[in-house]
């Protein structure tokens, strides 16, 4: 209620008990003596209510057709984290605090009083488990792995990232190996041996355990490594103004919210700018660490690809006249094992399944043929769209009228009644190119409003934008994408879902920023909220790894084996 509402109750509610006509402890006051009586009650009373320590009234929350929600703040009544409007834990933060409580326990804090005191690739061994002369294609390869520090002890603890790699370059041939950690300083690194040739074994230490539980706690300590700029019209001109997940500002706030799913962002409201006209968004990198000098120094030590030192050379793979079993052909709802494959002639192939190799035009626009396609994500789904754009040439770009890399991109081909469009996922996003908010939605929204049905398809990837954040904002976002498509097959179950996991990044990057073991534990996240959806997965992480591919934007050859699967997926 307005403050002009409440002193019209107040006033209303000592008038209707004063009887004027009465001759009671009033009778000797004249009138203007009441006036002013009044009057001063009035005044003592604005006073009050305009003072800080009186009372602070919530902030009215005006709700819009989109079903997200625009208010202004202070800093008084605007939480440093953020926004959560439940006053009792909802299911979904239950779930939350489930998922950060096992994470914690699974990446226990490991100070450490010196480096030497850290693992150490160079002095750490890793052995065969029965070695053999030769070995069959199909027959497994096991490695005990003992981790040792600088001064050639074994370690106690586990809780190293690492990276296993078998591959063949002659054959174009690689795959990853599964890694079972005891907890004690030794692992059990596994590898199938997918095809027949010299296969050489990698095994990459790229955080210890020490570095790894420095780069948790950090991550989750603070949202001050990006700043975002919102772009405001005022007129004919524009206004920049600070915005982010979280503010620590004492200045009004426009508040830009998701009740039902709990998501919020924020902008310093520029003078005499509506919190509406908000139209464009960027971001810059700051040069902020949660780290202390001593962890920055020990995970600057691991900038580079060290490999584990290896009593064994090449492994010898035959063929032995086995028997390959035929695999089902690639359908959604199959769960995706790690690894999830291998590739071979630079080819994808499915551990679990088998895949069609649509290599030319007409077998794809026959796959494509009256099929509605929504990607949802970042940058790196983009790279689907503009691949087929290149492959596929009866596929056209529609002018959205927008601008820059990260406007929405559609293609059509209305002879055959083929629709591709791309989208940006939701705030946050981070780049230092300016986007347009002005069609802004979070994936769940775009998902609520796509009627769908046995043509319709969804592609979903996000992550690479989260790693910058603590773990609670991407956790939050993909419990919610969960229940968007869990409603969308409630009223379209035939409609198809696929999900592309994030993939590796460069590896030498400065380690306060997105690195690969941020993505990881997402990675994990995401298979294990989506594991029992009827849905599709590309897993792109093991295919990064099998392609020694370390790069944000994979290549070509990647990315046509992505789409290659998705393919097979839906038709």
């Amino acid at each position: 209620m307005s403050m002009k509402g409440y002193s019209f109750t107040f006033v209303s509610f000592l008038l209707s008990r004063s009887p004027l006509k009465g001759h009671t402890m009033i009778s000797s006051m004249t009138t203007c003596q009441i006036l002013l009586l009044l009057i001063s009650v009035l005044a003592g009373f604005i006073i009050l209510m305009a003072s800080e320590n009186f009372i602070k009234f919530p902030s009215v929350l005006i709700p819009s057709t989109t079903g997200h929600h625009l208010d202004t703040c202070r800093k008084s009544s605007c939480p440093e984290i953020p926004l959560r409007t439940a006053t009792e834990p909802t299911e979904t933060d239950l779930k939350i605090k489930k998922i950060i409580e096992h994470l914690d326990h699974q990446i226990p804090h490991r100070p450490f009083s010196h480096i030497s005191t850290t693992t150490s690739a160079a002095h750490s061994v890793a052995r065969i488990i029965n070695p053999r002369t030769t070995y069959c294609k199909g027959d497994q390869l096991d490695i005990h792995l003992e981790a040792r520090d600088y001064l050639g002890r074994r370690k106690e603890y586990g809780g190293d990232f690492l990276r296993a790699r078998i591959s063949s370059p002659d054959l174009k041939a690689g795959a990853s190996g599964k890694l079972t950690d005891f907890n004690n300083g030794t692992y059990l690194v596994s590898f199938t041996l997918f095809w027949a040739g010299n296969v050489s074994v990698s095994l990459l230490l790229i955080f210890p355990s020490e570095g790894v539980s420095a780069l948790w706690r950090a991550r989750n300590r603070g949202y001050g490594k990006v700043t975002f700029m919102g772009q405001f019209v005022n007129g004919k001109s524009q206004v920049l103004s600070e915005c982010g997940l979280v503010l620590n500002t004492s200045a009004e706030l426009c508040q830009y919210l998701d009740l039902r799913d709990q998501e919020a962002f924020y902008c310093v409201k520029p003078t005499y700018v509506s919190c509406d006209a908000l139209t464009h968004m960027k971001t810059k990198n700051n040069e902020v660490s949660y780290l202390s000098i001593k962890e920055k120094n020990l995970l600057h030590k691991y900038d580079a690809d060290i490999e584990i030192i290896r009593e064994f050379e090449h492994i010898m793979v035959s063929y032995c006249n086995n028997v390959e079993t035929v695999k089902e052909k690639c359908q959604i709802g199959m769960k995706s094992p790690i690894p999830s494959g291998y590739s071979l002639q630079e080819k994808w192939n499915p551990a679990f399944c088998k895949l069609t190799q649509l290599s030319n035009v007409t077998e794809i626009n026959n796959c494509l043929k009256g099929k509605l396609i929504y990607l949802m994500g970042d940058s790196t789904l983009r790279q689907w769209i503009k691949y087929l754009s290149k492959f596929v040439k009866t596929l056209k770009y529609f002018d959205h009228h927008g601008s820059g890399p990260f406007e929405k991109h559609v293609l059509l081909d209305a002879q055959r009644q083929i629709y591709i469009q791309w989208k940006k996922h939701g705030l946050p996003f981070v780049t230092n190119q300016i986007y347009t908010l002005k069609d802004h939605e979070y994936i769940t929204r775009e998902i609520d409003r796509v009627a769908g049905d046995r043509n319709t398809v969804i592609v979903i990837t996000l992550g690479q934008h989260f790693r910058l954040f603590p773990i609670d904002i991407f956790v939050r976002r993909v419990i919610n994408i969960q229940k968007a498509i869990r409603r969308l097959f409630l009223r379209s179950p035939d409609t198809r879902v696929i999900l592309k996991s994030e993939n590796l990044r460069e590896m030498h990057m400065d380690p306060s920023q997105a690195v690969n073991f941020h993505g990881y534990i997402q990675y994990l996240i995401m298979r294990d909220i989506f594991w029992d959806l009827n849905v599709g997965f590309i897993d792109a992480w093991d295919m990064s790894i099998a392609y020694d591919s370390k790069i944000l934007h994979p290549p070509d050859n990647v990315i046509g084996n992505q789409i290659n699967m998705f393919l097979n997926y839906i038709c």
